[in-house]
């Protein structure tokens, strides 16, 4: 795979960088930058070469529209990386050279400029990697660089599509989470895997494959409430799997742990074999934590991905204990990913205290069970 530094003439050089710029917006304004922020070092890099950058990326809101991506500009700019906003993609080479216009007779197109276009999910023909649309946005650059590892495990155009057509380069985060990633598959020992969030059946291989890996697992969120039920334990109204799914080997191996105790949605603590037909599981419980802790402390390698209670309804006190107490553990190497556990270290403002915090949730998990992503394939010689 080819990275920057094997990118031999920039200057001048039009640049299609891929980004992943899904940031909660409110108001107009970005309440969260960090995804922003891992992709500056690559921008920069670019920029001080003498390229003209132009970034591309998806943004979702909550409720599943897809908003404009100008306040992400005006972001980029508070950060210090001067951007011109660009609504129709066609029009960003006119957009190029008014933005530097010809000096004697010789245009400057604009060297380390850097240029945002809208939204992708704008167009249909982004998720169905349609050739038309992937043909389109290669037309609009030299290279094609994709930084965006957080989408690398989608088949869409900006991703699988446009590399297909363009001199392709992995940028310097996607390079970074590779590289932190694949630690993962040789790490320091005690290794403690944590996995939280829900869907256990496109989370069976991971578990599997870090059940060798891995000393200790400890499993919670909405897979625990799928532990619970397959031990024949009461798990009221609470979320669980879809789809029937065999956790006996789970269940009878004893590298993996979970619950102890849960928070019942207003109704305090229980112990698991006092769950009632009507509770609600929205939390991991303190016996709970006390045990991690000390699974936390004595671990050398801690990997962690996804939330143990309902997080998106305010019941997020045991992920931001677990984050607080992985983060007192000085002597481990400690890699976290997943949107709500990147919420939770960015409330608390321990960022620092990690050795990676990774911009994936799913390509995370993706990457760790398969070792690559389509988007990562595609830029193999």
């Amino acid at each position: 795979m080819k990275t920057l530094k094997d990118i031999q003439y920039l200057d001048g050089v039009k640049v299609l960088v891929r980004v992943d710029f899904n940031v909660p917006i409110k108001n107009d304004k970005v309440v969260d930058d960090f995804r922003i922020r891992a992709a500056l070092p690559t921008i920069k890099y670019l920029r001080e070469k003498g390229a003209i950058v132009i970034l591309m990326s998806h943004l979702e809101a909550a409720d599943g529209g897809n908003p404009t991506l100008e306040p992400v500009a005006g972001q980029l700019n508070k950060l210090g990386v001067e951007t011109e906003f660009v609504k129709n993609y066609r029009e960003v080479g006119q957009t190029i050279e008014k933005s530097n216009p010809p000096a004697g007779g010789q245009s400057q197109k604009s060297k380390g400029a850097c240029f945002l276009l809208e939204n992708l999910r704008f167009f249909k023909g982004e998720k169905k990697n349609d050739p038309k649309f992937v043909q389109e946005l290669a037309s609009l650059a030299d290279i094609y660089v994709n930084d965006a590892f957080s989408v690398s495990h989608r088949e869409h155009a900006s991703v699988v599509g446009v590399p297909t057509f363009l001199p392709s380069y992995a940028g310097l985060q996607l390079e970074s989470e590779i590289g932190h990633l694949s630690k993962a598959f040789d790490p320091a020992h005690p290794f403690l895997f944590i996995l939280g969030g829900a869907k256990f059946e496109t989370k069976m291989p991971l578990v599997e494959k870090f059940s060798i890996l891995a000393d200790s697992i400890f499993i919670g969120g909405a897979l625990a409430n799928d532990l619970l039920k397959a031990q024949g334990k009461e798990v009221g109204t609470s979320r669980v799997s879809s789809a029937p799914i065999d956790l006996s080997v789970i269940i009878a191996n004893p590298k993996i742990f979970s619950c102890v105790d849960v928070a019942i949605a207003d109704d305090g603590t229980k112990d698991i074999d006092h769950i009632e037909a009507d509770d609600v599981i929205a939390d991991v419980g303190e016996e709970t934590v006390e045990l991690l802790r000390e699974k936390i402390s004595a671990a050398k390698f801690i990997l962690w991905n996804g939330p143990f209670g309902i997080y998106e309804k305010g019941f997020t006190w045991g992920t931001e204990e677990c984050a607080r107490l992985i983060s007192e553990n000085q002597s481990a190497m400690k890699i976290v990913g997943g949107g709500d556990t990147l919420a939770a270290i960015s409330k608390l403002d321990i960022e620092s205290k990690f050795s990676f915090v990774s911009t994936g949730g799913g390509a995370m998990l993706d990457f760790l069970a398969k070792g690559t992503l389509p988007g990562i394939e595609v830029l193999k010689d």
